[in-house]
């Protein structure tokens, strides 16, 4: 889940720093051509000289052309990150590096001093002969 928002706010982050241009060409309130970063190629050329006096809308009269760009300005306030390194700074981060490394050094091998010592022999069994018993 914080792989998927931290992308997912990184694309935010990109999306508003960034700009572009969205161009397009509509005929007859129809969109013909639509370009992103480009300009949009307007209908063909062709002008139906027969079709002059009519007043309706056709693929080949230039009056009805439209072009309409969307511009999508950068969000410049953005601050570049600063990084001033001052004595005090030095100590703490040295401090800091040098604790976290030996915080997690191998712990050293237990010696165990009586691994080879043999238990005496005893003689009589001391919990019979006082009749206490684990129950």
């Amino acid at each position: 889940m914080t792989k998927i928002l931290s992308v997912s706010l990184a694309f935010v982050v990109l999306f508003a720093t960034s700009s572009f241009t969205v161009d397009m060409h509509f005929c007859c309130n129809k969109l013909v051509d639509m370009a992103v970063l480009s300009k949009a190629k307007p209908c063909k050329d062709k002008v139906q000289e027969s079709d002059k006096s009519s007043k309706e809308c056709s693929l080949g009269q230039k009056d009805c052309c439209t072009n309409s760009t969307f511009v999508k300005k950068a969000y410049n306030n953005a601050k570049k990150a600063q990084f001033d390194l001052s004595t005090d700074h030095i100590v703490f981060l040295q401090t800091f590096f040098y604790t976290y490394v030996n915080l997690f050094e191998g712990l050293e091998l237990k010696v165990v001093p009586f691994t080879t010592y043999d238990p005496p022999f005893l003689e009589k069994d001391i919990l019979v002969l006082h009749e206490t018993f684990l129950i």
